[in-house]
């Protein structure tokens, strides 16, 4: 391994926005908008969890937690935060997050994280999801939660 580089397990929350392409066809300038305000409030809420944001690109968010406890609670809470702010936008303009959790070896390289352990994409399932979803896969479980947790619509 190279000078300043480690592996560890991490707990790594992954989150894009459903249908972003097409909010940002459709009008840049509120789905920008729209996706900073929401950004605010995903970093503040990350930080909160003890979670440490390490990547993001466009729309989508790479965060580290030391607890898979911790990242679960810090999507739910996302997941309810947005909700109740995208229901005061027009529909056209809601934006929802797809949120995947994994639990895996990385390789560490100064402030980010490399590795099978970082979700590349969010899995299969999320990038099929129609609405805001979280789901957590874990290879073993050593938490009050199921091995994997899966929540596509938290209204049904």
């Amino acid at each position: 391994m190279a000078e300043g580089q480690q592996r560890r397990i991490a707990v790594i929350l992954a989150a894009d926005v459903f249908g972003y392409s097409r909010l940002m066809a459709k009008d840049e300038d509120s789905t920008l908008r729209t996706l900073k305000a929401h950004r605010n409030v995903i970093d503040g809420l990350i930080a909160r969890h003890e979670g440490r944001i390490f990547n993001t690109a466009g729309d989508s968010v790479l965060a580290e937690f030391g607890s898979a406890v911790e990242a679960v609670r810090c999507a739910i809470t996302i997941q309810d935060e947005l909700r109740v702010r995208n229901a005061q936008l027009p529909e056209e303009r809601r934006m929802e997050f797809r949120i995947g959790i994994n639990v895996g070896d990385v390789l560490v390289d100064r402030e980010n994280l490399y590795g099978d352990g970082v979700p590349r994409d969010l899995r299969p399932s999320l990038r099929r999801a129609t609405s805001a979803s979280l789901e957590a896969s874990f290879p073993w479980s050593r938490t009050s939660f199921p091995t994997t947790l899966r929540i596509l619509d938290r209204n049904e």
